[in-house]
């Protein structure tokens, strides 16, 4: 004959883990507390690479904040009033006749084709 749980009081003083069917009982806990571990491990899991995703994103976004800064630095200290005056500094003042334009011109030759072959 089985020993069925007829009461909910029965479950709170544990009976149904000691009747003749326990076994049964016992696996499913097992399982019930194998599945809950795996779920816990699972969410553990997920929330750390969260975490990680959210601290590589700040990182990124502090990178290219870095980034910007130095680009306006480099376009300032290319400008030519910046040269100048780091120039000027040193000694080194700016020409003040402009530049002009030199052209070489080159005389045209001819060369026998006898010369050519001898090159």
């Amino acid at each position: 004959m089985k020993n069925k749980v007829n009461s909910p009081g029965d479950i709170i003083k544990a009976k149904i883990l000691v009747n003749e069917n326990s076994a049964k009982t016992w696996a499913f806990i097992i399982y019930i507390i194998i599945l809950s571990l795996l779920l816990i491990g699972n969410t553990q899991s997920y929330e750390a690479k969260v975490f990680k995703i959210a601290k590589l994103t700040h990182e990124v976004k502090m990178l290219r904040a870095e980034f910007v800064d130095t680009r306006s630095e480099l376009m300032e200290l290319k400008m030519e009033s910046t040269i100048t005056k780091n120039l000027e500094e040193d000694g080194i003042l700016p020409s003040e006749t402009p530049a002009t334009k030199i052209k070489v011109t080159e005389e045209i030759k001819t060369e026998s084709s006898w010369d050519k072959l001898w090159r």
